[in-house]
This record gives structure tokens, C-alpha cells and sequence, in this order.
């Protein structure tokens, strides 16, 4: 079931919503999922089976899709981007949903998003971040360090993807693989969030997911020594292919299982 609502600056956020299997808990948390750059909530976690194991399990699940991505609006204006914006937009879900208490899971971007919101809103009571790593403590977001903003914008908007930089051409390739807007994304590449994060204030327990292979995910343990209350877990993959290594949608389903 997808809905919507209008964000705190007229930006229309849908979100989609799935009920627990059979003789599941309704009781429990709902888990919320904000996916990364480009994705969006079928990509990031419906195709890789997260919402299927989620709801196997009894949960309740809802995904956003953020703005720019996915179902939602795609205004092309770099001032209405950044993972402070799309926190904001987060918040407001919450609100929207009316429960007091939630499971948060984010994936790069949608990491950053996360861990934004939880430092802010004590509704957040469990925490999964995963594709990132000690980029988040050293520059207070993505690793811009291996996804540089000017690069990312002009394999975006470059007419002829033939001109795309090698380092960039898969980026692009996803890019027009979903049909994204490449205009909107572009925004969000120039707003992308470069701290600060305010870590310490993210006080629940919270899993910090990494791919081998993922640049981005570089160094996680620098992550997860900065959160007060962090474990790590390291997958096989990179960035893209961590999400479905067989163990990835288990090892959120099991560390949202544990007890607030």
C-alpha cells in the first residue's frame, strides 16, 4: 500500500506500507527503511528480499522513498536537498504514523538520514545503518572522499553517457537503468550532508552493516567506535552487492528482534 504526505516544505513523500504475515506481532516496533542514492524502497529493499524477511518475521514494515527518488516529488532546486532535509521529511513520517516507538534502518544515504534522525527524535529505539563507514566520523557524511559531489553532478547531467568518466559510468548506468530523474539527483549530489553528525547523541543500539568490497564503507569500525552503543557486521560485496548477500536482510531481522 503506498500513501503520502506533504513534508515540512510543500514536497509531496510517499511512503509504502506492509502488514506482518499471519499470526505476526503488531505489537512490536514498526521498521522503517530509508534507502540510499539513486534507490529507492522497491530497489533497496524490496528486490533484495528485506521487506520479505521483515515481514516473515512478524513486523510491521514501512519505506519511504526519499525526495528526488522513487514515487516522491523531484523538484530540481539544490536548496531543497540534503540528508538534513530528507531527516526533516523522516521526522514528519513518524509523526504521520502516530507510533511511539520505531525500528530505523538506513542504507548509505539513507544511513546518513538515519543516523540524523535518531540523534534528534528518542521515537527512533533501535538502529541499523549500513553502507557507510568512517566517512560519517571523519567528514560527517557519504565519503566524498570516493564519491566526490562534481563528479557525481557531471556524470548526471552530461547529454552523451559515453562522456562519463569511467569512475562514474556505473553511477550513471543505475541512474538511467531505474529511470531516475537525473536532474533531481544532481540537486541531491550538490546537497549531499558534510557534518556534523552529532553521533554521540545517538544513544540506541544501533548495527552498523559494511560490505568487504564497499569504498564507501570504508573503515566501519571508525563508525561503530564513535556510537555509543554500536555493534559492526561485516558482509561479502561492495556497495551495490552487499545488499544481497544472503545474510543481510537476516542480520537486520535479528538485531531488530532483540529486546529495546
Amino acid at each position: 500500500m503506498t500513501r503520502e504526505f506533504t513534508s515540512f516544505d510543500g514536497v509531496t513523500i510517499r511512503y509504502h506500507r506492509w502488514d506482518p504475515a499471519p499470526g505476526g506481532d503488531s505489537g512490536l516496533p514498526v521498521v522503517v527503511l530509508h534507502h540510499g542514492f539513486i534507490a529507492d524502497t522497491h530497489t533497496n529493499w524490496v528486490r533484495p528480499g528485506v521487506v520479505e524477511v521483515l515481514t516473515r518475521r512478524g513486523r510491521r514494515v514501512v519505506g519511504i522513498d526519499a525526495r528526488g527518488h522513487g514515487r516522491s516529488d523531484k523538484p530540481h532546486d539544490a536548496r531543497r536537498y540534503g540528508e538534513e532535509a530528507m531527516a526533516r521529511d523522516l521526522l514528519g513520517l513518524l509523526d504521520v504514523l502516530g507510533e511511539g516507538r520505531v525500528h530505523l534502518v538506513g542504507y548509505s544515504m539513507g544511513a546518513v538520514t538515519a543516523l540524523l534522525a535518531a540523534a534528534r527524535d528518542e521515537r527512533v529505539t533501535r538502529l541499523v545503518v549500513g553502507g557507510v563507514g568512517a566517512g560519517v566520523v571523519e567528514l560527517g557524511g557519504v565519503d566524498t572522499r570516493e564519491l566526490p559531489p562534481e563528479l557525481v553532478v557531471a556524470a548526471l547531467l552530461a547529454d552523451d553517457p559515453a562522456d562519463v568518466p569511467l569512475r562514474m559510468a556505473g553511477l550513471r548506468i543505475w541512474a538511467d537503468e531505474v529511470g531516475a530523474d537525473r536532474r533531481a539527483l544532481a540537486a541531491q549530489g550538490r546537497s549531499m550532508h558534510q557534518g556534523p553528525t552529532a553521533l554521540a547523541d545517538v544513544t540506541v543500539p544501533t548495527l552498523v552493516l559494511a560490505g568487504a568490497d564497499d569504498p564507501l564503507a570504508g573503515r566501519p569500525r571508525v563508525l561503530a567506535d564513535a556510537l555509543p552503543h554500536a555493534s559492526l557486521r561485516t558482509l561479502h560485496g561492495d556497495h551495490l552487492t552487499a545488499v544481497r548477500d544472503p545474510s543481510f536482510a537476516p542480520a537486520i531481522a535479528d538485531f531488530l528482534e532483540s529486546a529495546d
